[in-house]
């Protein structure tokens, strides 16, 4: 997947989708500098080279632009607007969202590209699996890895558009013409076929080159989230006959993934990036990576690192720096996402998201110098009095040098001026990229984490809440998954609860350049918690489900749930937000569990006077509907709205 930008634009020239009328023009913006024939693909050489410029397509496009925060974390209970609206209507479900998307600005993510980029991956899946099966070889790589490849990759751009829109045209085959009449599938079809092209994959993969290629456990942990998928709310109008059967593949395949793929001993080993291809990019724990390196001449690199940073370098005593980002500022986290972890016994908060900044830009004669804490933002409980503003009004001093913070910022104050009504946030660190070549560079290099073994014991975890339902076992039985996770997530005894680090800290490893480092390997615990030193080991097991803790009670008593069904699941999801906030999963399972609305009336301001059931499905973009044809005509506008998911 290495320097594949010009092999990648030639392949797309030949195996495209012919969904032409529905897509941007925008990927055609290339000078085509190799020409490849489609008897390319009769080769050995060629079905490589297309399995190479597959992966760029499905895995790694996207995380140079915005589709994945506004796909999966907009509109969510975990974030909403931050200081940069580019993107809001993703996140509000305001006039102007729909099958078209009120464009703000050049940053505006269109409602047909995340459809339009996906059924171009499956035209290159397509081709790939049929090159594969005509061609006379017997070399594994083609007829196995290969094929395995690309059944792999259409399964996984079908999960992600059944999971966005529900039923949506299966196209399975290589079109040599322009199409133009498709009709659209039911999701019960779409799952169906889902599950057989990765249990395809299943059984034609390997387990070597993990997590940069694909393997059989990715296709296992995705054909567990496939039948997870089937199994849940979304589909309940079908998915009796099924539901049982499915739910016992997610564990039997979700403990297979697991035994191969043990977790990391400390969450922050998945976040401490050093350089590209460095150890953190290799844990066991990693199932499937979106694959990035250091060349400079990658199309768009990683741009994840820009997304969730505040904006720091617009405060006093600060200035834009590599250690501190690029703050493109789109979302922030809610208030769900501050009082949802333990922020005394659960580390993850603290690894999860930087919470203080040192001086880079001090002022003549303001009695700062670079290296002072500069920012410093607590996080604490609605209960604290502690805080009358979200600013500094003097008085929090920083113990280590004796002087006032510059800017101090609360969760929670006694003005109710808290962090919801300030563009000022901690900062989601898990893209942190301090590789990039200078304070400005969008380019990152880190890779992307695509699946890990934590979501796979959440998996099986809910599949177990979810059998308890039908009768089959405990809710209890999902407790030992739920903790396994956990227990991971505790502090050690001897761990130095107020130690951070992040991707940033690559930066100050390779040298300050020409402008001082933000970075402090420090975070707020201890001010956030108003405690007393301790390095005493914590527990987070939960040993009953009558009495959780008290984070996830506090959400099920404000969302009114009372069965165990209802509790558990809640809690599942709350633990999917404490292990993989920000990691692109959050809409999907909102959706699919029927939970969105609720929760992100709950918990999302800007969401939470539009958002209406029906918003748990996408659009079926515009762009699309105008663009087929059927009976070798242009579709008429009833025949749009046909097509078209309910109420858009």
């Amino acid at each position: 997947m290495k320097n594949h930008k010009t092999l990648y634009i030639a392949l797309m020239m030949v195996a495209t989708l012919g969904l032409s009328s529905s897509c941007s023009q925008d990927f055609l913006d290339e000078n085509l500098t190799t020409a490849y024939s489609k008897e390319y693909y009769n080769t050995e050489e060629g079905i490589k080279a297309l399995s190479v410029g597959t992966y760029y397509q499905v895995f790694a496009l996207d995380m140079n632009r915005e589709v994945p925060l506004t796909a999966n974390e907009s509109g969510t209970d975990e974030f909403h607007v931050g200081g940069d609206p580019s993107n809001g209507l993703w996140n509000s479900y305001a006039s102007g969202f729909g099958s078209f998307v009120t464009v703000s600005n050049s940053n505006t993510v269109a409602a047909n590209t995340n459809w339009d980029n996906l059924y171009r991956g499956i035209g290159n899946a397509n081709q790939l699996i049929e090159s594969a099966t005509a061609i006379n070889s017997t070399s594994d790589a083609i007829k196995k890895i290969a094929l395995g490849e690309g059944y792999f990759m259409r399964a996984y751009n079908y999960l992600k558009l059944v999971r966005q829109y529900g039923g949506v045209p299966l196209k399975l085959t290589v079109s040599n013409t322009v199409q133009l009449e498709f009709t659209r599938a039911s999701s019960e079809e779409v799952l169906s076929q889902i599950i057989a092209d990765f249990t395809q994959a299943y059984n034609l993969l390997v387990n070597t080159g993990g997590p940069n290629k694909i393997t059989k456990d990715a296709a296992a942990h995705y054909l567990a989230k496939a039948y997870l998928t089937r199994a849940s709310e979304i589909n309940d109008t079908w998915n009796s006959s099924t539901k049982a059967a499915d739910l016992q593949q997610v564990v039997t395949l979700s403990d297979e993934v697991i035994s191969n793929h043990t977790l990391a001993p400390n969450y922050v080993n998945l976040w401490d990036f050093k350089t590209a291809n460095g150890a953190n990019e290799k844990l066991s724990e990693l199932i499937l990576s979106a694959d990035f390196n250091s060349n400079q001449l990658t199309t768009g690199g990683n741009q994840q690192h820009l997304y969730f940073i505040s904006t720091y370098d617009q405060l006093p005593q600060m200035i834009r720096n590599t250690s501190g980002g690029r703050p493109f500022s789109r979302l922030a986290p809610t208030y769900f996402t501050y009082d949802v972890f333990d922020k005394v016994n659960d580390s993850r908060f603290w690894k999860s998201f930087q919470t203080k900044s040192k001086v880079n830009n001090a002022a003549s004669g303001s009695g700062y110098v670079n290296g002072d804490l500069g920012i410093m933002y607590v996080i604490n409980t609605p209960s604290d009095t502690r805080f009358t503003t979200t600013r500094n009004d003097g008085t929090v001093i920083y113990s280590k040098t004796g002087k006032t913070i510059p800017s101090v910022f609360v969760a929670y104050a006694a003005d109710n001026f808290g962090l919801m009504k300030d563009v000022r946030f901690p900062s989601l660190s898990k893209y942190m990229d301090g590789s990039r070549l200078d304070f400005n560079s969008t380019k990152g290099s880190r890779d992307i984490i695509l699946a890990r073994s934590a979501e796979t014991y959440l998996f099986a975890a809910e599949a177990k809440i979810r059998l308890a339902k039908l009768g089959t076992g405990s809710y209890s039985d999902a407790l030992n998954y739920i903790n396994a996770v956990r227990n991971r997530a505790t502090y050690k005894s001897g761990e130095d609860r107020a130690d951070y680090t992040d991707g940033s800290a690559a930066w100050t490893a390779a040298g300050q350049g020409t402008r001082a480092v933000s970075f402090i390997p420090e975070n707020s615990y201890y001010e956030s918690n108003n405690i007393s030193s301790t390095t005493a080991a914590t527990n987070l097991s939960i040993g009953s489900i009558s009495s959780l803790p008290a984070e996830d009670e506090a959400v099920i008593t404000k969302l009114g749930y009372s069965s165990d069904y209802d509790r558990m699941l809640c809690l599942v999801l709350n633990e999917r937000t404490r292990e993989l906030c920000g990691e692109f999963h959050r809409w999907e399972d909102l959706s699919r569990t029927k939970t969105l609305v609720a929760r992100a009336i709950a918990y999302n301001p800007e969401a939470a006077p539009n958002v209406k059931d029906y918003h748990v499905l996408r659009p079926i973009p515009q762009t699309f509907l105008d663009g087929i044809y059927k009976d070798g005509r242009p579709l008429t506008a009833a025949e749009k709205q046909a097509m078209q998911n309910p109420n858009y």
